[in-house]
Formats: structure tokens, C-alpha cells, sequence
């Protein structure tokens, strides 16, 4: 009969393993406890759609504003101030119209402009999400609640290492002379991805 005590070995948990190498890294020196601190600082306070509500307000009530940020979103976005990563070579801004409407996706992973419409949320980082938007655009956008009549054109944007895109939706009519602010007020994360209209 063996009586050897019997070795249970317990998997630890995603949080623990990220804390015993973020520990580890800590301890040759490398900082990573602020740089984690920092980023979660920036997702939570600087990283919102927010921000990509107030560029949808000001393009709502100065053309020529709007004009800039479609010719050159980086350029514009930094005029309110909004930076990119440097791997964010470029912004492109898709004009929704009454007859086209733009949603965006990244197949291979999650790419988003996040410094202007957030960390990407959980449904736009699922396999489902990022497969079927391509090919099955219109019934993805429907099961999500956007039910586009026919005759609108529907284009989807796929994100690249260094070119990322944000959705300028239509103004609603009923907002028409409101103050900028206001304005912001009514644009959502989903409206900046394509999955909503306003």
C-alpha cells in the first residue's frame, strides 16, 4: 500500500500569473508596476469616446473643420488637442450620409483609435463579431439593433497596423442649433464604430 502524500498541483489564475510577472519584471528593474498604473490611469480617465464625441460636434457646426478632419483626421483631431500613438499613422473619418453608412471592425485582433472612441468593447473583440461583420454585415448590424433599409449602402472598414478609423455619424435633425457641447452629448461609442445611428 503507498502512503506517498498525494501532490496536487493547482493552476494559478490569469490575475495571479500577471502579478507574479509583473513582480518579476519589477524586480530586474523595468518599471512595469508605474507603466501599468499609467495605462490604466489613461484607458479610465483619457481614453473615451468622449473624445471622439467632441470631434463629431465641432465637424457638426464648422465646415471647415469637418473638412479637415475628412482630408486629414490626424491633423484635425490634434487641433481639439486628441493625440494618436505613433502607430496610428493615420485617422481616416467615414462620413455616414442619409444613403451610406460606415462600420468598422478589425479582423485580425481589436484595433480601434481607442484615444478617441475608448478600449474596445467586449463584443467588437469576439471572433463572432469580427468574422461575421465582413460577411454578413447587414445581419450582424440588425442582431445589434441597427435594422438599415435597403437601399443604404453599407461599407465596412477593416483597421490596419497603422491606419485606424472613426465613424463621423449623421446629426440628427432634431439637434440642429444646439451648442457643441450639447452635441457631444448625444454621440455614443457605438454611433463612432458604425453599429448605431444617432
Amino acid at each position: 500500500m503507498n502512503h506517498e502524500p498525494t501532490i496536487v498541483h493547482r493552476t494559478a489564475t490569469v490575475e495571479q500569473r500577471l502579478d507574479a510577472i509583473q513582480s518579476a519584471l519589477d524586480e530586474r528593474g523595468m518599471g512595469i508596476s508605474a507603466l501599468v498604473d499609467e495605462l490604466s490611469h489613461k484607458a479610465q480617465e483619457e481614453w473615451l469616446p468622449h473624445n471622439g464625441a467632441r470631434v463629431v460636434a465641432r465637424a457638426w457646426v464648422d465646415a471647415e473643420f469637418r473638412a479637415r478632419l475628412l482630408a486629414n483626421g490626424r491633423d484635425a483631431v490634434a487641433e481639439l488637442g486628441l493625440t494618436l500613438p505613433k502607430h496610428h499613422r493615420h485617422l481616416v473619418v467615414l462620413e455616414n450620409a442619409p444613403l451610406v453608412h460606415n462600420v468598422i471592425c478589425c479582423t485580425l485582433c481589436s484595433c480601434t483609435a481607442f484615444t478617441l472612441i475608448g478600449l474596445p468593447p467586449d463584443w467588437y473583440k469576439d471572433l463572432p463579431y469580427r468574422s461575421r461583420v465582413v460577411r454578413e454585415s447587414r445581419t450582424v448590424l440588425r442582431e445589434m439593433g441597427l435594422d438599415l433599409p435597403p437601399e443604404v449602402e453599407l461599407r465596412v472598414w477593416d483597421t490596419t497596423a497603422d491606419t485606424r478609423y472613426m465613424v463621423l455619424p449623421e446629426q440628427p435633425p432634431h439637434t440642429a442649433g444646439w451648442p457643441e457641447e450639447r452635441l457631444a452629448g448625444v454621440v455614443t461609442r457605438d454611433s463612432l464604430i458604425g453599429v448605431a445611428r444617432l
